[in-house]
């Protein structure tokens, strides 16, 4: 099997394909499904973001952890309050 690095056109379409099969699964579910999926996948992120923390501070306290956390997020939000930091939009 060749590596898909190897061939960019061959990464990128890999990728296209993906993000198909994404929309097309939660294009099936219901409202209900994707609410639950939405849910789940807010605590997995959560979940790494506090992980990355620990990590990074080299520590195995939860509430430290968490306070830097709490910390960085509030650092986004007020970037992103004040213009610095703005998320790419997909709908044009």
């Amino acid at each position: 099997m060749s590596n898909p690095h190897d061939h960019p056109t061959a990464l990128k379409d890999l990728q296209d394909s993906i993000y198909r099969e994404k929309i097309l699964r939660a294009r099936a579910m219901t409202r209900e499904e994707r609410f639950i999926s939405g849910c789940q996948l807010t605590n997995e992120v959560t979940d790494r973001i506090f992980q990355g923390v620990m990590a990074r501070l080299g520590t195995n306290d939860p509430k430290s952890a968490w306070i830097e956390a709490k910390k960085r997020a509030e650092r986004l939000r007020r970037a992103n309050d004040h213009g610095f930091y703005v998320s790419e939009n997909h709908s044009s």
